[in-house]
Parts: C-alpha cells; structure tokens; sequence
C-alpha cells in the first residue's frame, strides 16, 4: 500500500519532533551548577539562537498565499 502525501508528513513529522524533544531535554541537562558553569548571558544566547531558528521554520508554515504584491 502506497503512503499518502498526509501520513508520510505525520510519519516524518513525528520522528523528527521526537528527536529535537530529545535534544532539548539532554540541552536542560547542562543546568546542573555543580558540573556546569555559565553565565546568563550564555543562556540567553544559546536560547536566542534556538528561538530564532524555531521561528523561521515556524514561517515557513504560516506564508499567507492569498497574499497579492503591493507598493
């Protein structure tokens, strides 16, 4: 049987939110002081740079193609 176009974006979809869940639970790992040392301002890069990408592939999801070309 042949994998429509729906659930090959659900099978994909789902593996690859599962890997970056995983990703960021191990990322919370590094919160522990007593092995780790960091400042804010690493946190809040590290977290700028993560919440600027999730951003832009979230973009991509949301382009209005109604949208018509305006001056």
């Amino acid at each position: 049987m042949k994998e429509t176009a729906d659930e090959r974006f659900k099978r994909i979809a789902t593996l690859r939110t599962n890997a970056i869940l995983d990703k960021i639970k191990v990322l919370g790992k590094l919160s522990n002081r007593q092995r780790y040392n960091y400042s804010d301002k690493d946190i809040n890069k590290m977290f700028s740079a993560i919440n600027r990408q999730l951003k832009e592939a979230k973009a991509k999801f949301e382009f209005d193609k109604e949208r018509k070309f305006r001056l």
